[in-house]
């Protein structure tokens, strides 16, 4: 039988990446508009079918596990961390790679990590896991994600070298 607090945080994590994916969706059109350009259309899929992927893991596997509180206590730091991006980010914060000729953000968690997005989403997918105890979850996923983010900061690395010289 599943955990009332499992259901609760498997259902946080549905809602928070459907409500992201909005986000996101019409933050990129803005952007568009605004005469910015997307790059890395390429891997975009399967990075969306990777997060999909683990999602499903977490839903399968995960269901009728209990809950490790100490993970949930990281694990809600995170989506403190989160908010902080999206803050400073604004209306510039998307899941696809969108340049947009103006200044990079530099304040916020920008100051201190040069991409402070992508040390949560590691961070996520390793702790979202361990709460429920999911180890080899965490760790296939982790693995799975340092491959996708060679790719995808090497393309946003090249795309962002003009704007980092202005």
């Amino acid at each position: 039988m599943m955990q009332t607090t499992t259901l609760l945080f498997l259902g946080f994590i549905v809602v928070q990446r459907l409500s992201e994916l909005v986000i996101a969706k019409i933050n990129t059109a803005r952007l568009l508009e605004r005469g910015a350009y997307e790059v890395g259309r390429g891997h975009y899929p399967v990075m969306v079918a990777m997060h999909a992927a683990w999602l499903g893991c977490l839903l399968i596997f995960g269901y009728d596990q209990h809950m490790n509180f100490a993970w949930l206590s990281v694990f809600v730091g995170l989506q403190l961390f989160r908010l902080w991006i999206l803050g400073t980010l604004g209306a510039r914060w998307t899941t696809r790679i969108i340049i947009l000729d103006a200044p990079l953000v530099q304040h916020g968690p920008f100051r201190y990590l040069k991409h402070p997005n992508y040390v949560l989403v590691v961070a996520e997918l390793m702790v979202a896991p361990m709460v429920l105890g999911l180890v080899w979850i965490a760790a296939l996923f982790t693995v799975l994600n340092a491959a996708m983010l060679w790719v995808r900061i090497g393309v946003e690395g090249k795309a962002l070298v003009p704007l980092r010289r202005g």
